[in-house]
């Protein structure tokens, strides 16, 4: 586990098991409201794990506060980098610094990996969160298009 300040016995860590994986759920479904279903979201996160997704949170008063969800991938385009999926902080915990630690917490698994850059997608409506990658010295550098597949 790795203590951020013990003043504040704030810590983040990896969720690896299916109770730390639960414990993510209520701040997971803030950013992620069409998943309902806990027991299908810990399904979801297990197999995304055995693909190489990492389910990091941010724990206060043994209480998740934030997770991120993130993967080390490789591009032409761009090297070695670690995808940010989800980055959450709890709202009752907003303008409290959860989503930056973790951010940066983040980031320093990048750096230690030998990555090249860090790379997310935002939705255009969450402006507390642009203004948080931009603080970051994160950069707009293009577009994300998608094209939803008809089922069947």
């Amino acid at each position: 586990m790795n203590q951020l300040n013990s003043q504040e016995s704030t810590e983040i860590q990896l969720a690896l098991t299916q109770a730390q994986i639960q414990a993510c759920f209520p701040v997971m479904r803030q950013l992620r409201p069409h998943i309902v279903d806990e027991e299908k979201f810990v399904e979801q996160v297990q197999r995304q794990l055995r693909e190489g997704y990492h389910l990091a949170y941010l724990e206060e008063g043994r209480e998740v506060k934030a997770c991120s969800g993130f993967r080390f991938l490789e591009f032409l385009a761009w090297g070695k980098v670690v995808y940010i999926d989800d980055l959450v902080a709890d709202s009752a915990g907003q303008r409290k610094g959860y989503g930056s630690r973790l951010l940066k917490w983040v980031i320093g698994r990048a750096k230690e990996a030998d990555c090249d850059e860090v790379h997310l997608d935002s939705g255009p409506q969450r402006h507390d969160a642009h203004r948080l990658y931009l603080n970051q010295r994160f950069k707009i550098i293009g577009y994300h298009f998608s094209l939803g597949l008809p089922v069947g």
